[in-house]
């Protein structure tokens, strides 16, 4: 960020008066831009035991497999965006559910939040953001082409609750900054 989106001068980086973390504060009006955390909606659509999944048309991670997921626009709820983001990546119709995963990605300042869904039914197709949309058997999943550590983990703990019955809430957190 270089310049105040309320005045058009400058910013800077540094800690307010009163916090703790350096923020972009403009240097002419004071204003503090706050840059927090985006927040990314998904969830596992099942239509007769198979999990509806789609193959990046997009980057990042163009031609790896992935659940429908998306950013959270303003406006809506997680489910409805759960749900809009079936629509538009593999132009299905799914039924909401329960809470799946929350995970926090932080290297790169996102929450993502997976949703259980039912496939309401088998017309579905490639949106614009998708290569190609199918129903895939568990035990047929591409763990190996999976997008993001974040899907994978919503993929397995969806089906480790599935064949125990259950329908758990799961946390996890992701930083690859540990990792250098």
């Amino acid at each position: 960020m270089n310049f105040c989106s309320h005045c058009g001068a400058r910013v800077e980086l540094r800690v307010p008066p009163g916090d703790h973390l350096p923020r972009y504060v403009c240097t002419a009006c004071g204003t503090v831009h706050y840059q927090n955390p985006k927040l990314v909606v998904g969830c596992v659509p099942e239509y007769e035991g198979r999990i509806l999944m789609c193959r990046r048309a997009i980057e990042p991670r163009r031609g790896f497999w992935t659940i429908p997921a998306g950013f959270m626009e303003n406006g809506e709820t997680l489910q409805q965006a759960a749900a809009r983001e079936s629509k538009e990546e593999a132009l299905a119709d799914v039924e909401i559910g329960s809470l799946l995963s929350i995970v926090h990605v932080l290297h790169a300042h996102q929450v993502h939040v997976f949703f259980r869904a039912r496939l309401l039914s088998p017309g579905f197709a490639p949106g614009p953001e998708s290569l190609e949309v199918e129903l895939v058997e568990p035990s047929a999943i591409p763990w190996d082409d999976i997008a993001f550590p974040s899907t994978e983990f919503a993929l397995r703990r969806y089906l480790e609750d599935r064949a125990a019955g259950r329908e758990l809430h799961h946390f996890a957190e992701f930083d690859r900054r540990r990792l250098v």
